[in-house]
């Protein structure tokens, strides 16, 4: 079965009433996608990212995303921290992610904002580390400050969600212990550097992923000019998820059944708390 290391069913796009994510959700699970991950992005959707993984019966994290870093304060800091002690024995509750630092975004590029940005990621590695989770990271032209930080402050591995950095960057988050998701991006034929990356980089180190409804495949993206002329561009689900792991098969010229499997083990070495989980599947 697949694993979908990261995807957004609490996303508006899947309706105020998840009517979306379930029907996604079915969907993926008849295509033999086994898990799901569904990270916060900041305290106002802790509980539902949690409630939508018990209704789905998948996996969650906790954590504050770079891009709500301008309106989280210090006592979002706080509640994380509360909310990880209330659940830490809570077999759904995989990692604390989504966390990180985006420099790619002008107004979280100003330098008072990048500092906010590092203070809540290392509070977040430090929470991490206290609560004994791995993390899940957001790296965004960010990848040598992330390491950085991991270094100083080093947690017990996880994933760098989307990964798209050079080979060295890719190979030190290898050796902190991390896996690299891999998802849409890959499957554009002009993304060389990262299809070759896909492709040369340890097997064990790979995991997958879709970003659902974010980062949607080749097949599903449509161009500006495109929707222009009124043709919409398709949702991206937990069910995409085999035929990105088509992709990957194809590029390091394997079976889809090996990658399936080597992926698999990946995510559940990157994120342990899955196992019981994936064992309970379907």
């Amino acid at each position: 079965m697949w694993i979908d290391t990261h995807c957004h069913l609490d996303a508006p796009e899947f309706g105020p009433d998840h009517a979306g994510a379930i029907e996604a959700r079915a969907r993926a699970t008849a295509l033999g996608v086994g898990r799901c991950v569904i990270p916060a992005v900041e305290r106002a959707n802790f509980d539902t990212v949690r409630a939508l993984a018990h209704r789905l019966g998948d996996a969650y994290a906790l954590g504050i995303h770079p891009l709500y870093v301008p309106r989280a304060s210090d006592d979002d800091l706080a509640a994380l921290d509360a909310q990880l002690s209330a659940h830490r024995d809570a077999p759904r509750l995989v990692a604390v992610g989504e966390i990180g630092l985006d420099f790619f975004v002008p107004e979280l590029c100003e330098p008072a904002m990048r500092e906010r940005q590092l203070a809540v990621y290392r509070a977040q590695l430090r929470l991490a580390r206290q609560h004994r989770l791995p993390v899940i990271l957001h790296v965004r032209r960010s990848a040598d400050a992330l390491l950085k930080a991991l270094r100083e402050l080093p947690v017990c591995g996880g994933i760098a969600h989307a990964f798209s950095g050079s080979e060295q960057q890719a190979r030190a988050f290898i050796d902190l212990g991390f896996k690299l998701g891999f998802g849409g991006a890959m499957t554009f034929e002009p993304a060389r550097r990262l299809r070759e990356l896909a492709r040369t980089l340890p097997l064990q180190a790979l995991v997958l992923e879709t970003d659902a409804p974010d980062i949607p495949p080749q097949w599903l993206y449509t161009t500006a000019a495109e929707r222009a002329a009124g043709r919409a561009q398709g949702v991206n689900t937990p069910a995409e998820l085999p035929r990105i792991g088509a992709v990957l098969a194809e590029l390091r010229g394997l079976s889809q059944e090996a990658v399936q499997e080597a992926t698999t083990e990946n995510a559940l070495a990157a994120l342990p708390r899955l196992r019981p989980l994936l064992e309970a599947w379907p």
